[in-house]
């Protein structure tokens, strides 16, 4: 066996290695990334849980429960009605998780031989957290009737459970919305950073900036077919959605639709200026990686709800532009709402698509190095 010969090529191999600046600092970076995401976002605990409450008769029973769920440090009042007509706009704002329905004279009704009555709502659109959310209610209301059951008469509080929106759970109602998500990053951004990344390795780039076209068209050209792609892609993943799984389809599919083209061009614009900032294909694909598939799974809320993230990591999940488009895609197909309620997360994209559209122009350059 050659040693000299073996020598000489292990260090030939790591010179190569070295060369590739971007490549090496993706591939040291990428571990430590995946490591700290996954640490801090794969959590099953939820905190900061928004709480409507429905009392159309407060009494000592009623606001000593309400100051339970407070002090659980889990619960936050967002707001206090006296009718429950105004509890399923504000689910379908997305500005209560769950709701409290007290009937008039709770407290009555504990000190006497019937059950008090409570309804619970939840927004089950999320089914795991929609379950996490009614387990730890039952546990606020268990431990407030087993205090009241110590000091005096046997209670009974009688709670009714009602899932909106997903009443069956069905994890799918969850994942499909997100996974639409995904298949429209991994063809839009991903393909297109390695698509023109590709031209530039191969010396094809030249030829075409020395071409009438300009870079604008250049780019424009190249990223065409993959937005035409994009909607094949979301067209075939609702009829599959809707035939096999039997997700349901609440709101307006043209909308839906119009949204995913939206949330296309933030993805193909992401693609053209990692493609602009890498010198080689393989940097770009793994520069698109790490910079899409890996926020889009983990900080967008696709799998791993936002509110059990700690709260510093909370903040960073609003560049992700997936947990924007998973919004309005749950939205639109499990609570029937349109534009008036998702103006706000598709004004979000809009400004996102303009942002990244504008940089990857500006990074673009006229001539290659």
């Amino acid at each position: 066996m050659n040693i000299n010969a073996l020598r000489a090529f292990v260090i030939k191999e790591f010179h190569h290695i070295l060369r590739d600046r971007q490549t090496l600092t993706i591939l040291l970076l990428m571990p430590l990334v995946q490591v700290v995401l996954f640490g801090f976002a794969l959590r099953s605990d939820v905190r900061d849980i928004r709480l409507a409450v429905v009392d159309p008769m407060p009494d000592h029973a009623t606001m000593d429960l309400r100051a339970r769920f407070v002090g659980s440090a889990r619960f936050r009042i967002v707001e206090v009605f006296k009718t429950p007509d105004a509890i399923e706009p504000l689910f379908r704002r997305g500005s209560a998780d769950v709701a409290l329905v007290f009937e008039p004279g709770f407290a009555n009704d504990l000190e006497s031989t019937e059950p008090a009555h409570l309804l619970v709502a939840i927004d089950a659109s999320d089914p795991n957290t929609g379950t996490t959310y009614l387990n730890y209610t039952r546990a606020v209301i268990q431990a407030y009737q087993s205090e009241l059951n110590a000091r005096s008469n046997q209670v009974r509080i009688a709670t009714q459970t009602r899932m909106r929106f997903n009443p069956t759970l069905e994890s799918v109602n969850l994942f499909v919305p997100g996974l639409i998500a995904l298949v429209l990053v991994l063809v839009s951004a991903l393909m297109t950073a390695i698509s023109l990344s590709r031209e530039k390795e191969r010396g094809t780039m030249e030829v075409l900036l020395v071409s009438p076209l300009r870079p604008q068209q250049i780019i424009v050209g190249k990223v065409l077919p993959y937005l035409v792609l994009a909607f094949a892609n979301v067209l075939t993943a609702l009829l599959a959605a809707w035939a096999i799984f039997h997700v349901p389809f609440r709101g307006s599919i043209a909308l839906l639709l119009s949204e995913s083209i939206l949330y296309t061009l933030v993805s193909l614009a992401l693609g053209v200026l990692v493609a602009a900032r890498t010198s080689s294909q393989r940097a770009a694909m793994l520069t698109a990686l790490l910079a899409t598939m890996l926020p889009s799974a983990l900080l967008s809320g696709m799998i791993f709800p936002v509110a059990s993230m700690p709260g510093w990591l909370q903040p960073v999940t609003n560049i992700v532009p997936a947990k924007w488009f998973i919004v309005i895609a749950r939205g639109i197909m499990l609570k029937g709402v349109g534009l008036a309620i998702l103006w706000r997360e598709t004004l979000i994209l809009s400004a996102m698509a303009l942002l990244l559209l504008a940089a990857a122009m500006r990074s673009f350059k006229p001539r290659l190095d």
